[in-house]
């Protein structure tokens, strides 16, 4: 479920001085890096002609480097400079470079534009002597190529310190930083690929990698693979929606506790108008979904007290959000909760920092695992873990979505996953399923390709 590690920049420059210290020095880094950035933008754009620029610190050093190995390759390759290079390893690596360097206010265009002025650890704005230009020479070329991360990007929280340029290709170098994930700079990125350079590093934050499922065994029955109830409410099609997503995302049992439901649900599908303690004190019940489509006056506040009593797994999304931030209720251990950022925002103030910071607030205060959904979705739990997902198609911003993913994590939780996981395995498989469905997708779209998502799966 969890993929590669994502560091901050903190965290970054304590694993590169951890592989310092077992021998590896600044300057095979360098190399490194620079080879493998070169490599991936040959690849890219093939010998078109190259400008790189380069700034004064160790990312300039790496764009030394790649001109210095794409003029190897035959490729007309001209630098300039932001300022003189200040670090050991850049000055080295500067001193190198046999060709000129222009100076960066004075550089002409070239088709293909390697940015290698600034990476990670960037905290303020770009001077506008530094701007100017690269947005001059980044919007005549034919293809750009970012060095670690675009300049101007906040390492940490993807914000923008300098312009922003849309890139093609953006190596990143080591390991994977939140600002490739996290938007507004992630939309930016381009295609993005990791360069291995000998530094790895951990961290409690990750990527969200398509999980590993086991498809059911000959021991298996429909209870053990799963029970899901649904609350339904005042709008039957949303809690129709998350029941039949938890259908095919996996559920052996899936029941919608409603006394009517919306258009024609699958003749699979159990409807109970019973009491939702009643329903809910079925043992077997593996997770329960309220909020779709649940309304919010005073029977779905009642409807709501009761599924939490019950102390049933919950994914609480939609309506019952936005009772909650009504009304705290203590809630059932390891529930999940999945706010858009307006239901985050009541819920839990305006918090600061960035959503990654936010969302693993929210988890702890709430001692629930955080889904905080949008273009660049965050899953925090309690103890500090967090996952980004990777992007998604932005089709998914379509009325019902939410009750899909609902209806998703919950099949997941109902298995035997634990929250974290869950969480994170069911926007795995929404986001594939978007993926999938295509452009013009509706909700009722990403139930049906719920089986092709989940069958790569396991």
């Amino acid at each position: 479920m969890i993929g590669r590690p994502i560091l901050t920049a903190a965290e970054t420059r304590a694993a590169e001085e951890a592989a310092f210290a077992t021998g590896l020095s600044v300057d095979q880094a360098m190399e490194r890096a620079g080879s493998a950035v070169a490599e991936a933008a040959w690849r890219f754009a093939g010998p078109r002609e190259t400008l790189v620029l380069c700034g004064p610190g160790n990312n300039g050093g790496d764009g030394y480097v790649i001109a210095r190995w794409l003029r190897e390759r035959g490729v007309r390759v001209r630098v300039a400079a932001s300022g003189e290079a200040r670090t050991p390893a850049s000055q080295l690596n500067r001193a190198r470079w046999a060709g000129p360097v222009e100076k960066l206010a004075e550089a002409q265009p070239a088709p293909l534009l390697i940015d290698a002025l600034f990476g990670t650890g960037l905290v303020r704005p770009l001077d506008p002597v530094v701007a100017e230009p690269l947005a001059r020479l980044a919007e005549a070329a034919s293809l750009s190529v970012a060095v670690d991360l675009p300049s101007g990007v906040g390492t940490d929280d993807g914000s923008w310190l300098g312009p922003a340029i849309p890139y093609d290709l953006t190596v990143a170098l080591a390991v994977l930083k939140p600002a490739h994930r996290l938007q507004p700079a992630a939309a930016y990125m381009g295609r993005l690929v990791l360069a291995d350079i000998g530094i790895a590093g951990t961290s409690d934050l990750a990527e969200i990698a398509r999980p590993r499922l086991s498809p059911p065994g000959p021991a298996d029955h429909k209870y053990t693979r799963g029970h899901v109830v649904v609350l339904g409410g005042a709008m039957p099609g949303a809690a129709l929606l998350s029941a039949m997503a938890a259908q095919r995302g996996g559920a052996g049992y899936v029941t919608l506790a409603a006394e009517a439901s919306a258009g024609a649900a699958p003749a699979a599908l159990v409807r109970r108008a019973d009491p939702v303690g009643l329903i809910l004190a079925d043992d077997r019940v593996g997770c329960a979904v309220v909020g779709p489509g649940l309304g919010r006056d005073a029977e779905a506040s009642v409807r709501l007290d009761e599924a939490i009593g019950a102390g049933r797994p919950c994914v609480l999304d939609a309506d019952a959000l936005t009772l909650l931030a009504e009304r705290r209720r203590a809630l059932p251990a390891d529930s999940i909760l999945t706010p858009h950022e307006g239901e985050f925002r009541r819920l839990f103030g305006d918090l600061g920092g960035s959503r990654v910071e936010r969302a693993r607030t929210a988890a702890r205060s709430s001692g629930a695992v955080v889904v905080l959904k949008g273009p660049d979705t965050v899953v925090a739990a309690p103890d500090g873990r967090a996952a980004i997902a990777q992007p998604a198609t932005g089709w998914l911003a379509s009325a019902g979505t939410g009750d899909v993913l609902a209806g998703v994590i919950a099949a997941n939780r109902a298995r035997g996953l634990d929250a974290f996981t869950a969480a994170c395995a069911g926007v795995w498989l929404h986001g594939r399923a978007g993926a999938l469905a295509g452009p013009g997708l509706i909700a009722d779209d990403l139930v049906a390709h719920l089986p092709a998502a989940l069958g790569e799966c396991c």
